[in-house]
């Protein structure tokens, strides 16, 4: 059956929205939507899966096994599974972009 989510529905974490796909029956992934101050960005971490960034507004920093991609709105960037990445808005304005991990939940690894 079809389900319609508000944004309030979604878990919160600070200023990011959280999907994980097992709590809305069998589906194979989980999204983060984020809206992050400059300066703001999780610490280095990786994960057993893939995961998609979007970039939708802003500028963002990205370390992906140590090495520094730059990105701004309109481009993606893809981490592959096992691989230690970071990110950090880099603009002077909020950092938007959806965050999409291919599996029902999130699993990480914290690094730092």
């Amino acid at each position: 059956m079809a389900e319609m989510l508000e944004r309030d529905q979604l878990n919160a974490d600070g200023t990011s929205l959280e999907f994980e796909g097992f709590e809305h029956g069998d589906v194979d992934l989980s999204f983060i939507l984020v809206n992050g101050a400059p300066g703001t960005g999780p610490r280095l971490h990786r994960h057993p899966y893939a995961e998609v960034f979007v970039v939708q507004e802003g500028r963002v920093t990205f370390t992906v096994e140590g090495k520094t991609i730059d990105a701004v709105a309109g481009q993606v960037v893809v981490v592959q599974p096992h691989e230690a990445h970071k990110f950090v808005n880099s603009g002077d304005g909020p950092l938007k972009q959806i965050d999409i991990h291919a599996t029902d939940r999130f699993i990480t690894d914290w690094l730092e």
